[in-house]
């Protein structure tokens, strides 16, 4: 997914914000159901993060055109892992591994249905 440096993005020096990087992933991750016409609120519940680990690595720029790229590292029946990172070009300036869990309505960790889990195995080669 491309991304936009703005303004609202940096600190007064024109750099990114540490924390604007877990956004753009955030961006990332919703618009991976996106693209398959889902929204990442499911009926029945949604996803939340659960554990992640980050490592930036240079720091992006004003103006900067960005690149957010998404892999799938494990799928068990009611969480998911993911590696995310963050190009400017062919630099990486971010990376970051994210553990999701699926929350009820209630808030209680819950098992996918095997439609979701489905659509989650399609969603990431």
């Amino acid at each position: 997914m491309k991304i936009r440096v703005y303004y609202e993005d940096t600190d007064v020096g024109g750099v990114v914000y540490h924390s604007n990087y877990l956004n753009f992933c955030e961006r990332a991750r919703s618009d991976l159901f996106f693209s398959k016409g889902k929204s990442p609120i499911l009926e029945e519940g949604h996803f939340v993060a659960s554990g992640l680990e980050a490592k930036f690595v240079k720091p992006a720029k004003f103006a900067d055109e960005l690149e957010v790229k998404t892999e799938l590292k494990s799928l068990k029946n009611a969480s998911f892992s993911l590696y995310q990172t963050v190009y400017r070009d062919d630099e990486l300036l971010f990376k970051m591994s994210i553990t999701l869990v699926y929350l009820d309505k209630d808030f209680k960790v819950q098992r996918f249905d095997a439609e979701t889990k489905a659509m989650l195995e399609t969603l990431l080669p």
